[in-house]
């Protein structure tokens, strides 16, 4: 018999929290990378090719070195679950308190006195790793898709 408060529980198949990880990842880094793409491409802008290589080489070392073990931590995660997995579940409960503190920090600079191309060279590099990491979560969601 199952409790009551169960009934509630948006629970979805772990391929759709894979596929939910990697829109998520996604639409995020699209959204760090067009802001700070924006800020490049304000007049008067100087070395803006620069800040954009140098934003682009910090998004493939912050993949390389920090995103892409989370990604496969997450990966693995979701893919023991044995059963139907509360929607939610798409990211650890310890992630949303350290997104909360990522997204503090955003605004923060955003609202600091750092200029904004420099601010876009993070900005970049953060957006751009997202945007590489999300490509490992439609990876597996395709071969579990593709091999139920």
């Amino acid at each position: 018999m199952r409790p009551a408060i169960q009934k509630y529980n948006p629970a979805v198949d772990k391929k759709v929290l894979i596929a939910l990880s990697g829109i998520m990842w996604l639409v995020v880094g699209i959204i760090l990378c067009s802001r700070a793409v924006n800020w490049l491409s304000q007049p008067g802008v100087k070395n803006s090719m620069w800040l954009l290589i140098s934003g682009i080489i910090l998004s493939l070392l912050i993949h390389h070195f920090g995103f892409l073990r989370l990604v496969y931590n997450n990966l693995e995660r979701i893919l023991s679950q044995k059963d139907k997995v509360c929607i939610f579940a798409f990211q650890a409960w310890k992630s949303y308190l350290i997104i909360a503190i990522m997204i503090g920090i955003g605004i923060a600079l955003r609202h600091s006195s750092l200029p904004k191309p420099y601010l876009s060279v993070i900005y970049i590099g953060f957006g751009g790793a997202m945007i590489l990491s999300s490509i490992r979560y439609f990876r597996v969601f395709i071969k579990l898709f593709n091999n139920p």
